[in-house]
């Protein structure tokens, strides 16, 4: 059995472009699809969130609002309540460790945008999970955790890697459009990752060594089965 630790944004609102404050939160299919799939496979999976605060569901993520229909929109909302005591009570991702762990896991929505992207804990963590070969998997918006590792001369650490993320076009055609305060993809690519990205909405997973990356919200369950590949490799 493997330890992985999931690695979920505390937001709860994202500040736009023109500084206006939009409600946020995880996606529920990225947090629930891949728990499922990760726990199935019969491995641990402890759920860490910046301050040890109650993650918040994305409300759209649950309806159509979101592109999603209602029996996966309840069937999304009925796993997350049967993981409710593990997501009311995550531990404090500064209390963490990565030598602790086999695999480090972080699923999207916007709300990683507003503080996983800077948040220097994860950025320690992530650099020092890399160095030692630990699976790192990131999904969608996910990604922009990654944003957060930087060296001590202030390189990026996942700078010349192969990874994908919720695209530029994505962000256009159903995310926050122009309101978005930034792009994953351009922001990613000006960092130094090489940009590998399938068509909008298409199940879409790329690795690079121990760097595992899902696109959009329809990659969730490759990423997490790509996820179990590698820990089967290890």
């Amino acid at each position: 059995m493997a330890k992985i630790l999931m690695i979920i944004s505390a937001a709860d609102t994202l500040t736009l472009a023109d500084g206006t404050s939009h409600p946020t939160g995880y996606w529920a299919e990225e947090v629930a699809a891949s728990h499922r799939v990760l726990t199935g496979a019969g491995h641990q999976v402890d759920i860490a969130t910046p301050g040890g605060v109650r993650p918040t569901v994305d409300p759209i993520s649950l309806d159509g609002r979101g592109g999603v229909e209602a029996a996966d929109g309840a069937a999304f909302a009925a796993y997350l309540e049967s993981i409710g005591a593990e997501l009311e009570a995550p531990l404090d991702l500064a209390g963490v460790r990565a030598a602790d762990y086999d695999a480090l896991y972080l699923p999207g929505g916007h709300a990683p945008m507003a503080d996983l992207a800077d948040d220097p804990g994860l950025g320690s963590l992530l650099a020092g999970a890399d160095e030692r070969g630990t699976v790192i998997a990131a999904l969608c918006h996910g990604v922009a955790g990654l944003l957060a590792a930087e060296r001590a001369d202030g390189a990026f650490v996942f700078a010349g890697r192969a990874l994908t993320a919720f695209t530029d076009d994505e962000e256009r055609q159903g995310g926050l459009g122009d309101a978005a305060p930034w792009l994953l993809q351009t922001r990613l690519a000006e960092r130094g990752a090489e940009l590998r990205t399938g068509a909008p909405w298409s199940d879409t997973v790329v690795s690079d060594g121990n760097l595992i990356t899902g696109q959009n919200p329809q990659s969730t369950v490759s990423t997490a089965e790509r996820v179990l590949a590698a820990l089967k490799e290890a």
